[in-house]
């Protein structure tokens, strides 16, 4: 299947990330290589463009599409590995860092990869199918407190509770084995007005398992945290998140590193000695254009932020 995706909000982001002809820069999920291209294009022989990304399709697609560019270098790998990769090859110091948050459109209309309760296909939703947890172990696996936690904190779903005991009762018969099987379950745990009112009944379910599998929001912190202390001055990193769970973690870190003193409010006098690392280029996220959502709806909940190294 061929590996399609639009990269959202293209022009934003490579404003935001404001290239240096010279520089060296991370595109931390690579996928397609529609961003990847486009930074590409705006180097010289001097500058460098790493790509990374845990999915094999992703990297044989973008290794073709960037295939005439000698300045990229791609690399299989999760993107919370990259600092230290990087440093192996005694890379310490970029110039910019673009992280995209999100599933791209091959793995959601790709059916057997199980990421989409639109196509029918094995539970599986693993970005690298090296990995041995699926979206199928936990729905069949996972213990009653489990599932409540992934649904509740992942999914930010209501009806967690009905949902989690019909996927207990649906199992012990015989095992969850499809995306269909499992969409049919949410919705017969809800009112029939909320599954028509919602346009995707099933979305936050399916959302909190994605994450689960992948381990998403992990040392996300951590990770963005490390990445910032890559950066040269006046370097940037941008990031683009497509659920709140996300954005409050970016949002968060790029506060306080944007802030000198984070003691408590009333605290008299400044006791931390936090000094700020750089700043907020948007105060607010960016969001799609009209025109983007017109021709890319995916791109409808996307909030992208940028954080530039003082």
């Amino acid at each position: 299947m061929e590996f399609k995706h639009i990269p959202v909000m293209l022009n934003e982001v490579i404003d935001g990330l404001n290239i240096k002809k010279d520089g060296i820069y991370i595109d931390c999920t690579i996928g397609g290589g529609g961003h990847s291209s486009e930074i590409a294009k705006s180097l010289d022989s001097n500058g460098h463009l790493y790509g990374f990304d845990r999915d094999e399709n992703a990297v044989k697609a973008s290794s073709e599409r960037l295939s005439n560019f000698s300045n990229v270098t791609i690399i299989r790998a999760n993107f919370k590995e990259a600092k230290e990769i990087l440093e192996k090859q005694l890379i310490f110091k970029v110039d910019g860092i673009l992280i995209d948050l999100g599933v791209s459109s091959h793995q959601i209309d790709e059916g057997e990869r199980g990421f989409s309760f639109v196509h029918n296909g094995r539970l599986d939703m693993r970005m690298d199918r090296r990995q041995k947890l699926t979206a199928y172990d936990i729905v069949n696996k996972y213990s009653r407190d489990e599932l409540k936690r992934i649904f509740y904190e992942y999914g930010e779903e209501e009806f967690t509770k009905p949902i989690v005991e019909n996927i207990l009762k649906s199992r012990a018969n015989k095992p969850i084995e499809t995306t269909f099987e499992l969409k049919e379950i949410i919705e017969n745990s809800m009112p029939k007005k909320v599954v028509f009112s919602r346009g995707g009944a099933s979305k936050k379910v399916f959302q909190a398992l994605r994450i689960e599998v992948n381990g998403e929001l992990e040392g996300l912190k951590e990770t963005i945290s490390n990445f910032i202390d890559m950066l040269n001055p006046n370097g940037r990193i941008a990031i683009l998140t497509f659920h709140s769970l996300e954005d409050r973690i970016v949002k968060t870190i790029f506060k306080e590193k944007a802030t000198d003193c984070i003691c408590p409010p009333k605290t008299p006098i400044c006791i931390c000695g936090h000094k700020a690392e750089g700043k907020l280029v948007n105060r607010k996220p960016i969001l799609a254009s009209k025109e983007e959502l017109e021709i890319n709806s995916r791109s409808s909940c996307a909030k992208l932020r940028v954080f530039e190294k003082i």
